[in-house]
């Protein structure tokens, strides 16, 4: 399903993109499974066919870009991290090697967000926000400040890894 709701994915009139966005939360079709293993052969991010069956029920969104190829795929998967001890979506993003110098990567974020909380306020917030773990140097560098902004991601400090973690949490969520 394309994501045109206001509702659940805001376009903002800085947001033009000429990628598609297609919503899979909370369960992923056939068609749309092929397509996204391809591209994560095609792209070397995933191989294994084992890892791809197990991230494929994960996947939130992908974009296709205006040719139809698949651009970048988003997961998320229900985590309770034990510094947080709270239950969070870990979120994971992957940017197609020819548009990663691209604003793909916020635009898929700023719209993964707005689909995953209307999720968690449909079924009582199983989890009460997003966690992401910055792997991405480049990513990382852009946004050295405590608070990002649209959508909101606070600093929570470092990972066991020693990457840095930041939380969005949901409107309405109430800590467990």
């Amino acid at each position: 399903m394309t994501i045109a709701s206001p509702a659940t994915a805001p376009d903002h009139a800085a947001e033009a993109t000429p990628f598609r966005f297609i919503a899979t939360w909370p369960h992923i079709e056939a068609h749309d499974a092929e397509a996204i293993r391809a591209f994560w052969k095609r792209e070397g991010a995933i191989l294994d066919d084992a890892q791809i069956a197990q991230r494929l029920p994960q996947v939130v969104m992908y974009a296709r870009a205006a040719d139809g190829e698949v651009a970048a795929v988003c997961t998320a998967v229900a985590v309770t991290p034990p510094r947080l001890e709270q239950p969070l979506y870990y979120f994971r993003a992957f940017i197609g090697r020819r548009w990663r110098s691209s604003r793909l990567v916020f635009t898929l974020l700023r719209r993964a967000c707005a689909l995953l909380e209307a999720h968690a306020r449909a079924h009582d917030f199983p989890c009460i926000g997003i966690l992401l773990e910055l792997e991405n140097e480049r990513f990382r560098a852009r946004g050295r400040g405590p608070i990002w902004p649209n959508p909101d991601f606070v600093y929570v400090g470092k990972s066991e890894r020693g990457l840095e973690m930041r939380v969005h949490y949901f409107r309405g969520a109430r800590l467990k």
